[in-house]
């Protein structure tokens, strides 16, 4: 038996007037997902625990059926796991955005203008990174370097505050109450405005129309903290396709493979057909267990992309569920897929939500009937589908395979 979950990122949405009343994943092109929905499994999973912020750590966590009331320390843990940073017991760590801010005077008086400085490069936001490790590391504060705009500042010993704001949540905002509590914090971010506004990278940047990254914005604390294995867990070989850190250190700290794709981006410039074929070849070579995670979908609500969103939605589709389908079909060995997104990402809102999300599981072989033509979709998934807390749709998926 293999097992493939297709994790769209932030896929959840609202009924667009655009769409004339549909929702992206409503609206989008997806024969192949069409075709699964009539002999699958609908339900609605609750992947955000209340009490814990509506992001992607707690609904991956929790989809793979690890309760994040449990296991939940924070993003930036997982991240730095990714990156091989070195953590002990009575560490913090921080995820930290470059960013774009305003160009008032004051620091308080700045907006947060873009929450991933234009996706800027990873080459780029390396050097810019090498330069604040250079001005500001300290005994007690380290910087890593990660992918694009997030990287990792490493706190030795102590603890830290817990009110750190996710920068993608307030965009166009003033940032004056969303400013670290903690004055060591906020102090490193003021002193990096200083070192990155005139950086050679910036003003190159600034010069080509592009947003620079002029400032850090730190969120996402935690500690480090130990994961069952995946494997023990649940008797099965995973794998993990991803481009982002977070997705590889949930799957390094569960014990769980990483498959990395030539091209794959974050974004939804991504090489989406890669990440299809590495699945099929994965499984081939004798994995039990994939999770696809693609984040364009997440990325597109958190720039109001309507048109992009839905065009995420149909790649994934068409890209990475048909060809999947197609393959597991012609090697005849029986398969569950799961397609499920972790979050709502609401264009309007910019931001996730802690609202349920559509989830399906078609089991080869096993076709379910449905008294109602299924959609796999928000407004079908909530007033027909099975409701279920998110983590325990693991269980519920291998329980009723084997």
């Amino acid at each position: 038996m293999k097992y493939i979950i297709v994790l769209a990122d932030g896929m959840a949405d609202e009924k667009q007037e655009a769409l004339q009343g549909k929702t992206p994943v409503m609206a989008a092109k997806t024969p192949n997902i069409d075709r699964l929905a009539a002999s699958s499994e609908i339900l609605e999973l609750f992947t955000i625990p209340e009490g814990l912020p509506a992001g992607s750590d707690v609904g991956n966590l929790s989809i793979l059926g690890y309760n994040p009331k449990q296991y939940y320390a924070g993003r930036s843990p997982l991240e730095a796991l990714s990156i091989g940073v070195p953590m002990e017991q009575g560490d913090m760590t921080y995820r930290i955005n470059l960013v774009t801010l305003s160009e008032e005077e004051d620091y308080e008086d700045k907006r947060m203008v873009d929450y991933s400085a234009g996706e800027i490069s990873t080459e780029e936001s390396r050097e810019l990174i090498a330069a604040l490790k250079e001005a500001l590391s300290t005994d007690r504060y380290h910087f890593y370097a990660g992918v694009s705009y997030r990287h990792i500042l490493l706190q030795k010993g102590g603890e830290g505050r817990h009110d750190f704001t996710p920068p993608h949540d307030i965009s166009d905002r003033l940032i004056r109450e969303y400013l670290p509590k903690d004055p060591a914090i906020l102090e490193l971010m003021k002193r990096s405005h200083q070192i990155l506004k005139d950086h050679p990278i910036n003003l190159r940047r600034m010069a080509q129309g592009k947003n620079p990254a002029n400032s850090i914005w730190a969120w996402g604390e935690g500690s480090p903290i130990s994961y069952p294995s995946f494997r023990e867990k649940y008797g099965v070989r995973g794998s993990v396709i991803t481009a982002v850190d977070l997705l590889r250190g949930i799957a390094i700290g569960t014990g769980m493979g990483v498959i990395s794709v030539e091209g794959a981006t974050g974004n939804k410039n991504t090489n989406f057909a890669g990440k299809g074929e590495a699945a099929i070849r994965a499984l081939r070579e004798g994995v039990d267990f994939v999770y696809i995670h693609v984040e364009a979908p997440d990325e597109c609500g958190h720039g109001g992309d309507l048109e992009g969103k839905i065009y995420s939605i149909e790649q994934i589709d068409a890209k990475i569920i048909g060809p999947i389908l197609e393959a597991m079909e012609e090697d005849g060995e029986p398969f569950v897929m799961v397609v499920t997104p972790d979050h709502p990402t609401p264009v309007r809102l910019k931001t996730h939500t802690r609202g349920g999300v559509p989830c399906m599981i078609y089991r080869s072989g096993q076709p379910i009937s449905h008294d109602k033509t299924p959609c796999y979709c928000e407004e079908y998934a909530d007033a027909f589908g099975v409701h279920m807390e998110g983590y325990k749709m693991m269980d519920h998926m291998m329980k009723q395979t084997n």
